[in-house]
């Protein structure tokens, strides 16, 4: 992996670059309803969120904690997440303007974008001394750590991305599930007919997740690596699947989470790539007909999309005390467990995490063994544009053939290596 280089203190150059960047996104949202105190000593913390399921809300949790911590109020805010690009872009924006929250969930992947912003309060001291440390995997400390050797997201939930495949459309067509890519081309085409589509493939906002799982393990993120022959082939074995094969849906270059998660539940599809956090939805819409297994991999072997949710303390933060007691709650035992209740996705607190039993057991399983092969997209400053605009831009312009394989993977190299 490239080494990040020592941006030092952000240039008054690079926070234009990065207010131009945001600012298409950057429109103020209004708060939900939230409880507030009207105490003068009262400390209050402005906290942004995001949930996948749009009927989720943290107003229990918001409560119970402000009963444990009278002197503090939770200003709840929730953003639209649209695959991250529409968070991400509103908190740049937010920041860049001196109107960013106090705290906030956030991605690994804009990790180096608001290190370069100067935006982040390291939270080593905070963890030095709390006892919620030990109850947290090393494994997501590793993937969550900054360039720089410090600590400034604290992991609240987690998902690996594995396979969604029809058991019952396996059964018919007498085919196991795919261990190899080939593998999974092969079944997806035996499964196409019709009006249904062997695998659902996100192209639009969030879809990178997708794209890495099949073609990452072709690039080993070094200087020339994406316009290696190799890696040429397994983005070209990507597009296929809709240029060529036609085994995924007419609407791929622009479906987002929604589209590919609808048409599994429909049964327009007969799999895709996404995590746990999906399985509630597609048991209730398919019951046993639906199952998960650990991704295919090429030559070069699997990659499964670490699926990371954490919280920071923004520098700017007037009560980073206040702040960091309302994440580490967020963190440890039972609020763990409850917050992941909420969003679908896996406690991180070992003690929660090791009996949980909010889906059934194959979908925990198919997390579980999939994590030997997680992995995240390189902890640098170019990550959060590669997510938010060039990664999206670039595959839905090679999808409809108006670019190459070979041009779409240049866009890459020259965004992380030009």
């Amino acid at each position: 992996m490239t080494k990040q280089r020592d941006s030092g203190f952000a240039s008054t150059t690079t926070r234009r670059r990065l207010l131009l960047g945001a600012a298409a996104g950057g429109a103020a949202l209004a708060a939900p309803p939230i409880i507030r105190v009207r105490s003068a000593s009262v400390r209050s913390v402005r906290w942004w969120y995001f949930f996948d399921d749009p009927n989720a809300a943290p107003d229990a949790l918001v409560s119970e904690f402000q009963k444990l911590h009278p002197d503090i109020r939770i200003d709840a805010e929730r953003i639209p997440n649209n695959g991250g690009a529409d968070y991400a872009t509103r908190l740049y924006s937010a920041l860049l303007a001196g109107q960013g929250p106090d705290v906030a969930m956030m991605k690994i992947a804009n990790l180096s974008r608001l290190l370069e912003m100067e935006a982040l309060l390291p939270i080593d001291s905070y963890l030095a001394s709390w006892p919620g440390r030990g109850d947290i995997a090393e494994q997501h400390w590793k993937l969550a750590a900054a360039p720089d050797g410090k600590a400034y997201i604290l992991p609240v939930q987690y998902v690996v991305l594995y396979l969604y495949i029809r058991q019952d459309w396996l059964d018919a067509a007498k085919m196991a599930p795919p261990k190899t890519l080939d593998e999974m081309l092969e079944v997806a085409r035996a499964m196409t007919g019709k009006d249904r589509w062997g695998i659902g493939v996100r192209g639009g906002a969030g879809g990178q997740d997708f794209w890495a799982s099949v073609v990452m393990g072709e690039v080993p993120w070094e200087k020339g690596a994406f316009v290696k022959p190799a890696a040429v082939a397994a983005n070209d074995w990507y597009l296929d699947l809709f240029r060529k094969y036609k085994v995924t849906p007419p609407s791929t270059p622009g479906d987002g989470f929604q589209q590919t998660i609808n048409n599994l539940k429909a049964g327009r599809t007969g799999m895709t790539i996404h995590h746990i956090g999906s399985a509630s939805g597609v048991v209730e819409s398919l019951g046993n007909r639906i199952t998960a297994v650990p991704l295919p991999g090429g030559p070069r072997g699997a990659w499964a999309t670490y699926g990371d949710g954490g919280q920071s303390i923004f520098a700017k933060c007037k009560d980073p005390d206040a702040a960091w007691a309302w994440i580490s709650w967020l963190s440890a035992g039972e609020p763990n467990a409850a917050f992941n209740r909420l969003t679908g996705q896996v406690p991180v607190a070992t003690s929660m995490a090791k009996n949980w039993t909010e889906v059934p057991k194959r979908f925990v399983d198919a997390t579980v063994n999939s994590l030997p092969i997680a992995r995240i997209l390189p902890n640098l400053s170019q990550t959060a544009d590669f997510v938010r605009t060039v990664w999206p831009q670039a595959t839905q312009k090679a999808f409809l053939g108006q670019i190459s394989s070979a041009e779409m993977m240049g866009a890459f190299e020259k965004l992380y290596f030009s």
